[in-house]
């Protein structure tokens, strides 16, 4: 991501992360206290049976989470994921998903970012936290 003290729209932000687009994703809401994204269901997206892959789901809650470390970071500063745990919950075969990452800690050195996604009744599909490196500028 590039330095956090920028103005980015959420096209701007996704465009920052080509492998976002090529996966679908969009984002509805890019500020530093949340950010909200949208990922719809299609078979290149499946695994076996028509099931949304994890990979796919992971990856979305990836970038939701590094948008919102990158709105989190302090001027100079990029990130980078250094940890990311997901848990799942049910399968996706049909809709959208909708994710929603909030910071549960901005530090100096770290932010830690909490990702939910949920299928399109709103009941909770993967559960992500992930930890982002502050990545200063050598001086």
């Amino acid at each position: 991501m590039t330095d956090g003290s920028s103005a980015h729209s959420a096209d701007d932000l996704l465009e920052l992360m080509p492998f976002s687009r090529a996966l679908g994703m969009q984002l509805e809401v890019a500020l530093p206290v949340e950010v909200t994204g949208r990922l719809d269901w299609s078979p290149e997206r499946c695994t076996a049976n028509g099931v949304m892959h994890g990979g796919a789901l992971m990856a979305f809650a990836d970038t939701l989470g590094a948008v919102c470390a990158h709105l989190n970071l302090p001027a100079g500063a990029t990130t980078s994921t250094i940890e990311s745990k997901t848990n799942f919950f049910r399968a996706v075969r049909a809709g959208h998903v909708r994710g929603t990452a909030v910071p549960l800690h901005s530090g100096r050195t770290t932010i830690v970012v909490h990702t939910e996604l949920r299928d399109a009744a709103e009941r909770l599909v993967a559960l992500t936290i992930q930890t982002q490196a502050v990545v200063r500028p050598e001086t």
